[in-house]
């Protein structure tokens, strides 16, 4: 089904019967996606989660709920969200499976990017029928994530025979679902992994070498910047790329570097390595002339040790 064209009220012989929902790991997406699934009519009738902040947070998202252990929350369920950490999702279903805490024809979604429904083989022996739905947001765990579903795109990988659950599922949560196929799940979820969570580390050092640099609000200066390169990005991908490895600018680069070794020297090697990246990728688009680019990628080789001065040409506010 295509996202953009599913329709957001699905027809009665597409929708999931009225479904008994459990959790098996309350931490930031189970809960909200069992509160989504609530919405849309579903019951949330079991979750389980050991630490404090688990339990706070079914408390708020879930109230009412009871927190038990995992194989009674499959005992009490039709659909059981298994919403534990990639590591931990194969010796879960592996364990349940042998334990016969799995019924034939039970729901078993996890929401896993690196994986597929290969994971859960050993819950499809016992009779389980596997869903990967893999919401793609930032999660908080709080009830603000329940809203923010609207309009999220769900990684979905399901069985033939399920896809039309699988996707009816997502979009009673407000999502949006996108096919992937189980090959093409740990490729999926390392481009999602270089999104979003580079980019917040990204931010952070930006902030950190602003302060620094004696900046204020370093928060307030990024934002309209930041806002406008992602759109930007978005938009035209690499034809979006400005500043002075795009333009060949070696000289600022250089100085940049060796202000960044003397002052901020922990985001050495990411700039480097981004610079090369931006480099190379500014080339393949046509954006940096070859005849700049020789002196630019003989900086970053040196790392900068030798500083430098900013060139003439210099055309853009984001430095």
């Amino acid at each position: 089904m295509n996202a953009a064209s599913a329709p957001r009220n699905v027809e009665a012989h597409d929708r999931p019967a009225r479904l008994r929902v459990g959790v098996v790991g309350a931490g930031r997406v189970g809960p909200v996606l069992a509160a989504a699934l609530r919405l849309a009519g579903h019951q949330p009738v079991a979750a389980s989660g050991v630490s404090d902040s688990s339990r706070r947070r079914a408390e708020a998202l879930l109230p009412g709920v009871p927190l038990l252990p995992p194989d009674q929350v499959l005992a009490a369920s039709d659909l059981v969200l298994l919403t534990v950490p990639d590591d931990t999702l194969p010796t879960l279903v592996a364990g349940l499976a042998e334990t016969g805490a799995i019924r034939p024809g039970q729901l078993l979604v996890h929401t896993s990017g690196r994986y597929g429904t290969r994971v859960l083989d050993p819950a499809l022996r016992a009779g389980a029928l596997p869903l990967a739905l893999h919401p793609v947001l930032t999660f908080t765990g709080s009830p603000v994530d329940v809203q923010r579903l609207a309009g999220c795109s769900f990684g979905v990988t399901a069985p033939v025979e399920l896809r039309m659950a699988a996707e009816a599922l997502v979009i009673e949560m407000g999502g949006e679902p996108e096919w992937i196929e189980e090959s093409d799940r740990p490729l999926y979820h390392a481009a999602l992994a270089m999104g979003a969570n580079y980019l917040v580390t990204l931010v952070a050092q930006s902030l950190q070498v602003l302060r620094t640099a004696g900046v204020a609000a370093p928060d307030r200066m990024l934002g309209p910047l930041l806002g406008a390169a992602l759109d930007n990005a978005l938009r035209s991908g690499d034809t979006a790329l400005t500043g002075p490895v795009a333009r060949g600018d070696a000289g600022t680069v250089a100085a940049h570097l060796a202000e960044l070794r003397a002052h901020a020297p922990d985001t050495l090697a990411s700039y480097l390595a981004l610079a090369r990246t931006t480099a190379d990728r500014a080339l393949d688009s046509g954006l940096l002339k070859p005849e700049l680019a020789e002196a630019l990628l003989g900086v970053l080789a040196a790392g900068g040790e030798a500083g430098g001065t900013a060139s003439n040409g210099s055309d853009g506010a984001e430095g």
